[in-house]
Parts: C-alpha cells; sequence; structure tokens
C-alpha cells in the first residue's frame, strides 16, 4: 500500500471534482481563466499562499468559490493551471472566481499548523487565531482585491469539509453559502482516527506517515516518516506486534508528528474536546449543504453529525443534508452507477451535481434560478431512490427492538427466563479480519460485503430473523444494548446490521453482456460500527470490567437509509476484534499504546439474552 494513499486520493477527488461531463482539461482552463497567485496576510500576520483563477471575460462581476486545503494547491506557478475548477463542471463553466488557499502551516503557507484547530469562541486579540478568523480574513482580503459581486461560497471534502465548517462560525457577512462535504467533525467519538475510542489502526498508519514528515526547502511537498509499503495488511499489522514499537525509529521517532499526538491522547480529554467542532455551529448565517456518503469509510459520522449541530444550535438556519451511496469523496467523481454490489439503475452523480450541488451555488452566490430542495435528501439503498423528507432522521420513524436468543434468533417478543447466554472467545493473537480480501490497502467495499466469512468463525456471534414477510424500511440512528460478561478487564464490541438475501437472489450484471451476480445467501453488511468497552460510561473516564460481572454496553452506529426486501432476513453480528482497521484490544485495561505482547490475553465473553437481562437492538422502522 501507498504509506500515503488516503492523501492521494482526496488530492485525486480535488482535481476531478469538475471532470465528469469531459476529461481533464488544462487548456480549457487556461483559455477561460486568468491565473495569480497571492500571500494574505492575516490579523496575526501569518501570510497564507492563495492561487485564484479570474474568468477572462471581464465583461461582469462574479462570485467566489473558496477551498482552503492541508493537501497543496498544485500546481504551483502563475503559469501551470489546474485540469479542472469548483465542485464540478457545470459551476466551472458557469464561471465563479476560484480562489484555493494553503491552509496555515501547509505546503507554502506560514505558521503553525494543527490538526483540527482548536475554535477560539471569544477572541480578545488579533493573536487569538483559528480556521473562522483565517476564513473571514481571506474573504476580506478577496472582496478588496477581486473583481466579484460581494458574495462568497466555500465547499471542501474531508479535511477541506472540516475547514468549511470551521468558517461557518462568526462567518464573513459575505458568506453566502457553505458546503461542508464529508466534514471532519470529532476525531475521537466518530471520524478518522477513533470511533468510540477504538483506534483506527491501518488508516492512521498509512495516513500519517506521510502527511506531516518534514517539509521540503520549497514549501511544495513534504518527506515520508518513512516508507510502509506491504500486500497483505492483516499479516503485516499482527506480524508489527504492539503499537508502542511505532513511536520509535524507523516509524515515528518524531514526538511532534501527528501519530505521536494522537496516540498521546488515548482518552476524550482536552486534546480532544477542544478540537470538536460541532459545539461551535452556533448562530449559523450562511446557507449551508451537508453532503456524505452511506458508504464512507472516514467521515460518515461528520457529515451526519455537523448536519444535526447546526439544526440543534442554530434554529431557523438555512441548513440541508444530502446523504448519497457514495464512498468518501464519491459524488465527485465522473459517474456513479453502482458500488460493491449494488446497482442503482441510474447515474446518482449527474442528478447530485445538476440538480443539487450546481443549483445550490448558482442561487445562493448568483442569484440565478431557484433552490427548492427539500431539507434532507437521501439515497435509500434496497428500493434504490432518492428519498426527501424535511427533518431528519423522518418524523413517522418508530423504534422496532429485537431480542436476541439461543441458537441464533432475533424476535420482535422477549423469550423466556433461563436461557443460557452465547460465548465466544476473543483472541488478540487471531483477531477477526474486518474484510475477507487480501490487499496492502482499505478495501472500501468492506462496507457492504458479504459477512459470510465472518459468520463462519467460532468468535462471531450471529442473529437472525425469520424470512421478512413484508418490506422493512430503516431510516435512522440504530441502537444495539448488550447485556455482557468477560474474563478479561476491556473488550472491543463491534455489532453489524446484515441484510440476508434469500436463496435464488441475483443483482443485475456491472456490465452488459456478463452474467448476472448470484446473491443467494448474501450477507449484505448494512451498517456497523465499534465501542471500546472500557469507554461504556465515558470516553474520558475509562472503566475497567470486573470478570464475570454482567453490565450493559450500549453500541451506537450510524444512520441508515435502507430497505430489507420482502424474502431478505435481518442478521446482527457481534464480535470484538476488526483488524487490522481496528488495532487489537489486549483485553485487559491498560493504555493500549503502552501494551506489550505478553499484555494481550483471550477473553471469553457472554452476550446475555434471558429475561432479566434481555440483549437487543432497536431499529428506526419507517411506518
Amino acid at each position: 500500500m501507498k504509506r500515503n494513499v488516503l492523501l492521494y486520493f482526496l488530492c485525486f477527488l480535488s482535481s476531478m471534482a469538475a471532470a465528469q461531463n469531459a476529461a481533464p482539461d488544462t487548456s480549457w482552463v487556461k483559455a477561460n481563466y486568468t491565473k495569480t497567485e497571492q500571500y494574505i496576510t492575516m490579523r496575526d500576520g501569518v501570510k497564507l499562499f492563495t492561487a485564484i483563477y479570474t474568468p477572462k471575460d471581464d465583461s461582469q462581476t462574479y462570485p467566489i468559490i473558496m477551498q482552503r486545503t492541508p493537501y497543496s494547491v498544485r500546481p504551483y506557478g502563475e503559469s501551470n493551471y489546474r485540469r479542472s475548477l469548483g465542485p464540478n463542471a457545470h459551476l466551472m463553466r458557469e464561471k465563479y472566481i476560484f480562489v484555493y488557499q494553503d491552509a496555515r502551516g501547509r505546503y507554502k503557507s506560514e505558521g503553525n499548523f494543527r490538526e483540527m484547530t482548536p475554535a477560539i469562541a471569544n477572541k480578545k486579540s488579533n493573536k487569538d487565531v483559528d480556521e473562522s478568523s483565517d476564513t473571514y480574513d481571506t474573504v476580506e482580503w478577496l472582496l478588496k482585491n477581486t473583481k466579484n459581486n460581494g458574495k462568497v461560497g466555500q465547499w471542501g471534502i474531508s479535511f477541506p469539509g472540516y475547514y468549511s465548517s470551521a468558517g461557518l462560525p462568526n462567518a464573513h457577512p459575505a458568506m453566502a453559502a457553505v458546503s461542508p462535504q464529508a466534514p471532519m467533525s470529532d476525531e475521537f467519538i466518530g471520524d478518522d482516527c477513533y470511533h468510540n475510542g477504538a483506534f483506527f489502526l491501518m488508516d492512521n498508519f498509512g495516513f500519517y506517515s506521510g502527511f506531516d514528515g518534514p517539509k521540503t526547502k520549497d514549501g511544495t511537498g513534504y518527506k515520508s516518516h518513512f516508507n510502509a509499503e506491504y500486500t497483505d495488511a492483516y499479516k503485516y499489522f499482527l506480524d508489527f506486534g504492539p503499537l508502542k514499537k511505532a513511536n520509535a525509529a524507523p516509524y515515528f521517532a518524531d514526538p511532534n508528528s501527528i501519530w505521536r499526538q494522537t496516540v498521546a491522547h488515548p482518552v476524550y480529554d482536552e486534546f480532544w474536546q477542544s478540537r470538536n467542532i460541532k459545539k461551535h455551529l452556533k448562530n449559523i448565517k450562511p446557507a449551508v449543504l451537508v453532503v456524505g456518503g452511506w458508504f464512507d469509510a472516514e467521515d460518515l459520522y461528520g457529515a451526519l453529525k455537523t448536519y444535526a449541530a447546526i439544526e440543534k444550535q442554530s434554529p431557523g438556519n438555512n441548513n440541508r443534508l444530502v446523504m448519497g451511496p457514495w464512498t468518501h469523496g464519491g459524488w465527485a467523481a465522473p459517474a456513479w452507477k453502482g458500488f460493491a454490489q449494488y446497482q442503482f439503475g441510474t447515474d446518482v452523480n449527474k442528478y447530485y451535481q445538476q440538480e443539487i450541488e450546481t443549483k445550490f451555488f448558482n442561487h445562493y452566490l448568483k442569484d440565478k434560478g431557484t433552490f427548492e430542495q427539500s431539507e434532507v435528501t437521501v439515497f435509500e439503498t434496497g428500493t434504490n431512490e432518492w428519498k426527501h423528507y424535511q427533518e431528519w432522521p423522518p418524523i413517522n420513524v418508530q423504534p422496532l427492538t429485537y431480542y436476541f436468543a439461543n441458537g441464533g434468533k432475533m424476535a420482535a417478543a422477549r423469550l423466556l427466563s433461563g436461557l443460557e447466554p452465547s460465548t465466544y472467545e476473543s483472541d488478540p493473537a487471531n483477531p477477526v479480519p474486518y474484510t475477507a480480501v487480501t490487499s496492502g490497502h482499505r478495501n472500501n467495499e468492506y462496507m457492504a460485503e458479504d459477512q459470510r466469512f465472518a459468520s463462519k468463525r467460532p468468535d462471531v456471534l450471529s442473529f437472525q430473523t425469520d424470512s421478512l414477510t413484508e418490506d422493512l424500511t430503516l431510516t435512522g440512528e440504530i441502537v444495539a444494548n448488550l447485556m455482557v460478561s468477560m474474563t478479561g478487564s476491556d473488550a472491543d464490541f463491534i455489532v453489524k446490521v446484515i441484510d440476508v438475501w434469500p436463496a435464488g437472489s441475483s443483482v443485475p450484471a456491472v456490465k452488459e453482456g456478463e452474467k448476472a451476480i448470484d446473491m443467494s445467501g448474501y450477507q449484505q453488511m448494512v451498517r456497523a460500527e465499534v465501542l471500546r468497552g472500557k469507554f461504556r460510561n465515558s470516553f474520558s473516564k475509562p472503566e475497567p470490567f470486573v470478570k464475570g460481572r454482567i453490565e450493559k454496553v450500549t453500541v451506537k452506529l450510524n444512520e441508515v437509509a435502507h430497505t430489507f426486501k420482502k424474502g431478505h432476513r435481518v442478521m446482527v453480528q457481534i464480535q470484538s476484534s476488526w483488524f487490522p482497521l481496528v488495532d487489537r484490544n489486549p483485553q485487559k485495561l491498560m493504555n493500549i499504546f503502552e501494551a506489550s505482547e505478553s499484555d494481550f490475553q483471550k477473553s471469553q465473553i457472554s452476550i446475555h439474552h434471558n429475561e432479566k437481562n434481555p440483549s437487543s437492538i432497536t431499529l428506526p422502522v419507517m411506518r
């Protein structure tokens, strides 16, 4: 795997964002836009490198659309042009002033970079700077130094999506439309670094090895901390052993590296709490379009929770949510007609780019046309239909609780008392893989992958309903309540909701002329999430489990919009490792980044499901 494959992917999305209707065409951009490069001075004197593309047709004024990024505004040099501009080709041809800026401390910009810069709510002097103030100061300079119509928009995917969110608090009055897309929001609870306290090993290791190494003298690149190339991620990280090894040469020897900062804070302390941008999304004035993907392995949480935070803290704000069947940033691809074994029957990107994204910016920045998109637009998998709601989750969702029972059964009624628990042995030396695919990089399709490889293992519990007698549509958040006991003092709990296809099922072939895809017995993952057990009561104060004591563990899964068709079954799988997506838990209460190999131990884990201690999962069912 390329050690910084995620970085390359994000840069690729940025360059591809406007290329869906034609091949990337530097010559077209150069013929229609004039590029200039500027250092824009912030209020504290730090200068940020900025590339500005202005339409050559100066017969009118144009609005500004900007992107602030830690991934570089490449290519550098006023004679070197990007292959495409803006979020999509329609907007590029509409003509805007497109602005790209290296974020503070990154590439050619001055200053010190901070991972998700803590926001300062009450700034007392010009030394109090954050991403909101940097955005404000940039807008102020652009308004005075470009031929614009007085309106500014901002967008970005992933980290640039976070910068879009971070520019919303106390936004410049000229900021009229902002689209945070797959934005990072809280890296300990649900985005990128950790999920509910569980460390996302493979992504962090690969990304940070190349993201923040020593900067080159000219500021156009970074040297890697080390080279990490392997073809079998599962074997590589199992052989790697305890993660404390990564904190020394030849890996992350630099104590100031972001990896070292990340692992130095294994609980939800002030470091993470100060970087939670959601709590600052108050009194938001610009129109907002939050975009995310149901198959986003990195920031699905961020999109959903950013929208929710604005709704809760900025009543009356013009805030919309779009969730489609995309991976991370997939809505910026040239086309999107299917994913994994899903075939959508249409190009969902054409609808999104033309009918939603383009109209959003045109309306709020150019006063062109109308933008009557519903409050919430989500793509419902299973039926492959766009659904429109006025709130999220929809008002007509009712909770339906299924209870687990012996024999892998799952039913809507509690069963009799006296039932023995379902028990498995979790062994850190033989962790459950997150995918059946042997690969040196993350298999993005794991979020919709067939789970039969896992259900065959003795350390994975499976519970399922009878065949459904009618369609069952889930729209909203899923919550599992597990009554657990164990022999160790800590454990991870991974809960997966799965759509089990009946015998004889098939889906159309991906390519015309090929055979249909056999889906008989296919266990299609719909949603999954992990909770590090020691954080079951508090993410800030981990607590040990007491051997043999039954305790409640609640695992919240991100929202979903999916229909289980008649004849299918709903399955839930429970396991205690998800490797190497998530690091190994030694299954004893300790700082895992200080663990030695001898600390890793087997644990007998029981899921209780009797009348006194019922384990269950609550599904959001559309009525």
